[in-house]
């Protein structure tokens, strides 16, 4: 019951902000991995693509557009955020309707599957990292959240701290008291995230991962653990 109330405070987010949500969603990590993610595409010769949790189709629209012999397709669960996506020329069949926990693709479906900034809007981010894994054959891609990296330098220390002792589930129950989320009129109902926390998962499928930093440092002592606000990792070659 918990979990269907979440999901119907974000559908209801999504719906009533359809209409401005790429004007207010310009966030220039996403827009420099996407970037990142082109010269991947370019150089292993990808010829499918499929963008997780697409929202108005903003991603596939550009990837189109980047490459007109590539094969671009979307899911969005929300039906308003898909017809803004119609509404950019993007066709029904290439943004449907689906839910990230259960891909409709058969195993190996497509070269890549992608996602940006999803993952912390979805309870058990690893089950959909192991669906993407499922119908990827060649590459999986994350740009997401590092909350490691966000916040003062000692807040990030500390969240580090915590982090590396195992503690941080018990930590952020008492930070959102007991509710396991946050609500905010920028980004909707969103839960604790770290793209680090989807390593060890993303491993048992994937042979190489590679971290980009999008936002923030990668150059301290320890790397972009504490520095690096977000980052797109591209995982290849499967196990």
């Amino acid at each position: 019951m918990k979990d269907k109330q979440e999901r119907e405070i974000q559908y209801q987010y999504y719906t009533q902000t359809a209409e401005c949500y790429d004007k207010k969603h310009l966030d220039i990590e996403h827009i420099l991995a996407v970037h990142i993610l082109a010269a991947y595409i370019e150089f292993y010769n990808i010829k499918t693509v499929l963008d997780v949790g697409a929202g108005t189709g903003k991603t596939v629209h550009w990837l189109k557009n980047r490459f007109p012999n590539l094969v671009v397709k979307g899911i969005e669960p929300v039906k308003a955020l898909r017809e803004q996506g119609y509404k950019k020329g993007i066709s029904h069949q290439d943004l449907i309707d689906g839910d990230a926990y259960q891909l409709a693709f058969p195993d190996n479906t497509f070269y890549l599957v992608c996602e940006f900034a999803i993952l912390h809007h979805v309870k058990e981010p690893e089950k959909v990292i192991h669906e993407m894994s499922r119908v990827a054959s060649k590459m999986v891609a994350i740009s997401d959240v590092n909350f490691m990296g966000q916040g003062s330098l000692v807040l990030r220390w500390l969240k580090f701290a915590i982090f590396f002792l195992g503690l941080w589930s018990l930590a952020n129950y008492f930070k959102t008291k007991g509710k396991g989320y946050t609500l905010s009129k920028g980004d909707g109902l969103a839960y604790s995230y770290s793209v680090y926390q989807s390593l060890r998962t993303l491993n048992r499928s994937w042979q190489t991962l590679r971290l980009h930093s999008t936002k923030g440092k990668s150059d301290t002592f320890f790397g972009s653990f504490i520095s690096a606000e977000h980052l797109l990792i591209i995982a290849h070659t499967k196990t």
